[in-house]
């Protein structure tokens, strides 16, 4: 019998699990649903990571932006598949940020997409706009919104990527750690599936991973934090930048430095030591009391 990947039930996630399977070998997908309140993301992995620790599924098949830094005793990031383009999606009226319409209304549920739009185009009325994919566009085409920002890595993987106007430039919006990678979680002492993964692992999309993470624990982020941080693996160096801001967009720190490929978890220090000492934890701080 092949391994059991352990996915959440919507229509993204059963296609991330299944590109998966396809790679291993009479592998079956186990669907597992999601509990807890809109906006709470670490509802989308506690049930995949139950099946996993009560041994019911090998293998874990997580949209690496959703997976907290702070996983259960027991289970480790096993492998990161190979990445998909990780920028966000404008879908609405515009060729870019700059020629969208003044006071374009924008739906997203991310503080991070809302806090760098306001900081690009303060005229725009960002709203609060939750629920799947297919939920999202579907409201987009109600007409209640004129714009709604996804990761085109959603996009791609339902096969709907022609919606997208535009791709918003990462000078603009910094994607989210871990955005456009799967992580593949296991049981730390399955030595047999973690050989099994390590056949379907990708180097680069693991260290860009491992220091994107690293900035997230250096700030002691979450997933609803407005931070942004992108690492690009180019031979033995690794370029890094990061945003940080008031989810108004009325204060941001943006910064980049070049790290060793090799030692992808000092690069992320040093960046997150750097946003520190320019007044992250103050932003962050104020941002979450907001």
């Amino acid at each position: 019998m092949g391994l059991r990947l352990a996915t959440r039930g919507s229509a993204l996630a059963l296609a991330q699990a299944g590109r998966v399977a396809e790679r291993l070998p009479d592998s079956v997908l186990v669907e597992v649903s999601s509990d807890g309140a809109a906006g709470d993301k670490s509802r989308f992995v506690r049930g995949v990571e139950a099946e996993l620790l009560e041994g019911r599924a090998e293998v874990g098949i997580h949209s690496a932006k959703d997976l907290p830094a702070d996983m259960p005793d027991g289970l480790v990031i096993a492998a990161v598949a190979e990445r998909e383009e990780r920028a966000d999606a404008w879908i609405g009226p515009g060729s870019s940020l700059a020629d969208v319409p003044e006071g374009a209304r924008v739906g997203t549920a991310s503080l991070r997409r809302r806090a760098q739009l306001l900081a690009a185009r303060p005229d725009l009325r960002v709203t609060e706009l939750h629920g799947n994919v297919d939920t999202r566009l579907r409201k987009l085409e109600e007409g209640s919104l004129d714009a709604i920002v996804l990761a085109v890595a959603g996009l791609r993987r339902l096969g709907r990527e022609s919606e997208a106007s535009f791709l918003v430039d990462e000078a603009e919006m910094t994607p989210a750690a871990g955005q456009g990678a799967l992580a593949l979680q296991a049981r730390g002492d399955d030595g047999a599936t973690l050989e099994e993964l390590n056949e379907i692992a990708d180097a680069d999309a693991a260290t860009e991973l491992a220091a994107e993470r690293t900035v997230v624990v250096g700030l002691d982020a979450s997933c609803a934090t407005p931070l942004g941080v992108s690492a690009r693996r180019e031979g033995d160096r690794l370029a890094i930048a990061a945003f940080v801001g008031l989810p108004d967009g009325s204060q941001w720190i943006r910064d980049a430095i070049e790290g060793d490929a090799a030692d992808p978890a000092a690069a992320g220090r040093e960046l997150a030591e750097r946003l520190i000492a320019a007044g992250a934890e103050e932003i962050l701080a104020a941002a979450e009391a907001a």
